[in-house]
């Protein structure tokens, strides 16, 4: 497994998958080809179908500006390697093709490349599967903090206190805004409104008041294409910073033991990511959403004291409760149903905290077969509800808010 740096990416929204991949890629190609004249972008599957709306071509044009690029969408052919997938050739000034690069956003912001293999050395975690992991544990008397400390670089600390400033700078903006989210769906900002309204509670109904207002505040900062932290990707990145938010804020839990809870959610993410993925494109929002509430529950139980078995269970119920989640962003944008399942996922994540808490850590299925049947579960979807707005909420939804042939995540068969 590679380090939690790559689950934990500090960058702008509204997409890891289908913003920041595709970004990384032609920053990469303007800069390998740095005299071309002009550029020509396909793009397949799911990021053809979704990528007006997730801003894929904005993305990439920004990258190679102020050179002009020239899109085709091909949203009805998926590459065998992955769903996002996307080619750039190169020309010089006499319109000769120079290069071409074709590359393939596999979740989180990850990039790979056709033709170039993986470099080992990024694996730095000998145990990838949580049942070996929770073993080390076990047996060494440490915690999983511990684990992550053993093989991550000495820098380790001090890149989770930048992401852990990054999150929190990301709830303040949120919960201090108001207005109408862009995209054409004219979907109000909620967080402020939240965030007043538990002022009014109190107890357990101000806190679950104040969680909603920060998942809400950073899937909108998200949405507007703010800057985020993937947790793990930028779809599902309200739910841990809210968790951690609202321990650190409200139950007063010191700002070390939030990074020690970090290092948790990361490795957990990671086990994820390696064994299965966090790729809604490719196994639906399951891999998102359900990731997210597994690294949060997890992460909120080691912060409470939980033993590892605890903190297994409550990944284990996080994810497991998520299994099947389709991923149907309406008219392609990460705004319905997607800003909303954050605190509703951050929500289960604390209810799966306390479930397990509650118990002794021993429960039926061990995290790492969760882990398995949602790999199989998203195999088994069909990939209209993967990412590509073509079933469930993205039709019966979006045809009532929008004319389809208007809507913004129009990015069928047609060159621009």
């Amino acid at each position: 497994m590679e380090s939690i740096k790559e689950i934990f990416r500090i960058g702008y929204g509204p997409s890891s998958s289908h913003t920041m991949g595709p970004s990384r890629v032609a920053a990469a190609v303007g800069k390998k080809y740095a005299d071309a004249a002009s550029f020509k972008v396909v793009l397949y599957g799911s990021l053809a179908a979704t990528g007006k709306g997730h801003l894929t071509d904005k993305a990439i044009k920004d990258a190679l500006a102020p050179r002009p690029v020239e899109f085709e969408w091909r949203s009805s052919i998926f590459l065998p390697k992955h769903p996002n997938a996307l080619k750039i050739t190169v020309f010089n000034s006499d319109d000769l093709q120079i290069g071409e690069t074709l590359a393939y956003s596999v979740g989180g912001g990850k990039v790979l490349y056709e033709g170039v293999e993986e470099d080992v050395s990024q694996q730095i975690y000998p145990l990838t599967d949580m049942a070996s992991i929770l073993n080390w544990v076990l047996n060494s008397g440490r915690a999983f903090w511990e684990y992550v400390q053993e093989y991550e670089e000495s820098d380790i600390w001090d890149y989770l206190k930048e992401v852990w400033i990054t999150m929190k700078e990301a709830i303040e903006r949120g919960i201090n805004k108001e207005g109408v989210l862009p995209g054409g769906l004219n979907l109000p900002r909620k967080a402020s409104s939240y965030y007043y309204k538990a002022q009014s509670y109190r107890d357990s109904m101000q806190r679950r008041g104040l969680l909603y207002a920060y998942a809400l505040a950073v899937s909108e900062e998200n949405a507007s294409g703010g800057k985020v932290v993937t947790a793990p990707t930028c779809g599902s990145c309200g739910v841990l910073p809210s968790i951690m938010y609202l321990l650190n804020n409200y139950y007063n839990i010191a700002e070390m033991r939030i990074l020690k809870a970090l290092a948790t959610a990361g490795l957990i993410g990671n086990i994820i990511k390696y064994n299965a993925s966090i790729s809604g494109a490719e196994v639906g929002c399951q891999g998102e959403i359900g990731s997210a509430c597994a690294m949060s529950a997890g992460a909120a139980a080691q912060a409470f004291g939980g033993t590892p078995n605890q903190i297994e269970y409550a990944a284990s119920i996080g994810l497991e409760h998520f299994l099947g989640l389709t991923c149907d962003p309406v008219c392609g944008l990460v705004q319905i149903p997607c800003i909303e399942r954050n605190p509703m996922a951050a929500s289960r994540a604390l209810d799966a905290d306390l479930y397990a808490l509650l118990s002794d850590g021993r429960h039926f299925v061990p995290f790492d077969n969760v882990v398995r049947v949602m790999k199989q579960t998203g195999c088994d979807l069909p990939s209209i509800y993967k990412e590509t707005s073509e079933g469930g909420l993205a039709i019966f939804a979006g045809n009532r808010l929008l004319n389809k042939n208007d809507s913004p995540a129009d990015g069928g068969e047609h060159n621009e």
